[in-house]
């Protein structure tokens, strides 16, 4: 589920080619109506969905007083509303099912802060909060809910949000890349690996955790 469809089904021709099925649906994750209503399609293709990864995410780096409503509405709806939405529609299946695995990729900003990212920092918070309580509620249904918090990653959101001044962003990735203890920023396929053994058997007795993927930027007892 994506609104946007070109990026979507290049995920499903890669998936298709190892011969996994799959069904493309254009939603905006935002829209509850349009969700609901984009689960149903999901499921009619595909059948009952066991495991649902949030992965929605979005910002522009500018300081908290350069976002006007707007703009922090926007972060908001994607970043937050969205994951409400398509979690409260699969979760309800899931229950009625006793079993379902729900991850979510959130971000180490949401556990401590970023400059220039703060309406997006206190949605990724709210991501994490959401997690654990929901976890709490389900967990005697056979759910677990987990979250996955990467640090500084190389993916096109980073590419966008840096877009502007080469400088300045090249400043701004230097100093990423030097916070981080492994010096090196993180690469999408770190982030895979957990996400999938976390929506695995093996993790059924795991939920409600937030777990860093940053390189020992991040980390918590």
């Amino acid at each position: 589920m994506d609104r946007d469809e070109a990026p979507a089904r290049i995920v499903a021709s890669e998936l298709d080619a190892f011969g996994v099925a799959t069904t493309v649906v254009v939603a905006d994750i935002s829209d509850n109506a349009a969700v609901t209503s984009g689960t149903a399609k999901v499921e009619a293709a595909l059948g009952p969905i066991d495991i649902l990864i949030n992965n929605a995410g979005w910002d522009s780096l500018r300081p908290f007083l350069d976002n006007d409503e707007a703009h922090r509405d926007l972060i908001i709806d994607i970043n937050l509303k969205g994951m409400i939405n398509v979690t409260h529609a699969v979760l309800t299946r899931m229950v009625s099912r006793r079993h379902g695995r729900i991850v979510t990729i959130s971000s180490d900003a949401g556990r401590v802060g970023s400059s220039g990212q703060a309406v997006y920092s206190a949605c990724k918070a709210g991501t994490i909060a959401l997690t654990k309580s929901i976890a709490r509620e389900v967990a005697r249904h056979g759910i677990t809910l987990n979250v996955v918090a990467p640090g500084p990653t190389r993916t096109n959101m980073m590419a966008e949000a840096l877009e502007g001044d080469d400088a300045a962003a090249k400043h701004i990735l230097e100093r990423m890349t030097k916070a981080v203890p492994m010096r090196r920023m993180g690469e999408p396929e770190d982030v895979a690996g957990i996400a999938v053994f976390l929506a695995s058997d093996e993790a059924s007795f795991i939920t409600g955790q937030v777990i860093s993927v940053s390189g020992g930027l991040t980390m918590h007892g």
